[in-house]
């Protein structure tokens, strides 16, 4: 077979503030692939067919001297994320050409891996599209099922608030939520996920950019738990009206990603109420939740009754489009690009 494009997204410059489509990352199709005669050296050659855009990745949007609890992309090479590929041909051991991986992929069409160290191999059931096993039956369904799980210390008839959801981690705490026998009041910031959170049993649902925030809490809380997606003014509001022995589970703060971020207004509400405040990343807990996970998690992903929605966009060169609405908060559900299909 003669060489063949192998479209990538760079990762071009450090953004100031909001990601810039083609400035800080440029799709770049300067690269070829044979796919017969490239050399494996052991490894696998994947196609990759699905990729996951998170909120996370903004922090590694920066200079490599700025120290986080991951490493910074790499000027000049492609993004890495969550995704999904197909294997093209291998010479790992029991690894076989057709098998489906999932794990750290390049944010390209075609993509050489030496092993499986940051891969797994991974099947589907039939009623469920790839893109879900990076989204609610993946990182993000994990994230919400083992943070609830680790640190909520839910009781029925509790009050609980969740951020940002509508989106991908907050509708499926939700649902989590609900089936614990909690109210939920969630927020989200248009109509549409309004609608979207009330379809999913959140008890009270409104769009914070025209509820205010405080009024909300007020009427309807106090507050048992609180899962924050958001921080700044949010988690302030949040602090002001939660209950004594409160629980904050600190997921993301999103509000500051882009253009700093906000101190606490009053942080002695931590010790004046004697709240409890767990951030958390999901890989230190899979170890304790995975089985759990699969095994509660899944079979109500296939039935239906736990709901997701997919904000899919086809293309990798609009990879850096989704990265800017998941920034902005404009995507709706779970931000997913579809590179391929098989």
């Amino acid at each position: 077979m003669a060489p063949i494009t192998n479209g990538r997204v760079i990762f071009n410059a450090v953004p100031q503030d909001f990601p810039i489509p083609g400035e800080t990352t440029v799709y770049d199709t300067t690269q070829t692939i044979d796919l017969d005669k490239v050399p494996l050296n052991g490894g696998l050659l994947i196609k990759v067919l699905v990729l996951s855009v998170d909120p996370y990745m903004r922090g590694r949007l920066r200079a490599p001297e700025v120290k986080s609890y991951m490493p910074a992309f790499v000027l000049g090479k492609p993004l890495m994320g969550g995704g999904i590929g197909v294997v093209v041909r291998s010479e790992v051991a029991g690894v076989e050409a057709g098998s489906h991986v999932r794990g750290l992929l390049a944010h390209q069409e075609y993509v050489i891996a030496p092993n499986l160290a940051m891969l797994e191999i991974i099947e589907r059931d039939p009623k469920l599209h790839w893109s879900v096993y990076i989204g609610p039956a993946g990182m993000i369904g994990e994230t919400a099922y083992m943070g609830w799980r680790e640190y909520s210390r839910a009781k029925k008839e509790e009050v609980a608030f969740v951020s940002t959801g509508a989106g991908g981690v907050g509708s499926m705490v939700i649902q989590i939520a609900k089936q614990d026998g909690l109210k939920v009041i969630a927020s989200a910031g248009s109509d549409e996920k309004v609608r979207f959170m009330k379809e999913i049993g959140a008890d009270v649902a409104f769009n914070y950019k025209t509820t205010d925030v405080r009024e909300m809490l007020a009427k309807e809380g106090p507050i048992d738990i609180y899962w924050d997606n958001v921080g700044g003014s949010t988690l302030d509001a949040a602090m002001e009206f939660a209950n004594n022995h409160s629980r904050f589970i600190e997921c993301g703060q999103i509000s500051g990603y882009n253009q700093g971020y906000q101190p606490m207004s009053n942080p002695s509400f931590i010790v004046s109420k004697s709240m409890s405040i767990h951030g958390f990343l999901v890989s230190n807990l899979r170890p304790k939740y995975s089985t759990a996970f699969r095994a509660e998690v899944w079979p109500k992903l296939v039935s239906g009754e736990f709901k997701f929605k997919e904000d899919v966009t086809h293309g990798l060169q609009r990879l850096g489009e989704v990265i800017l609405a998941v920034q902005k908060g404009t995507n709706t559900g779970k931000a997913i690009v579809v590179v391929a299909e098989e």
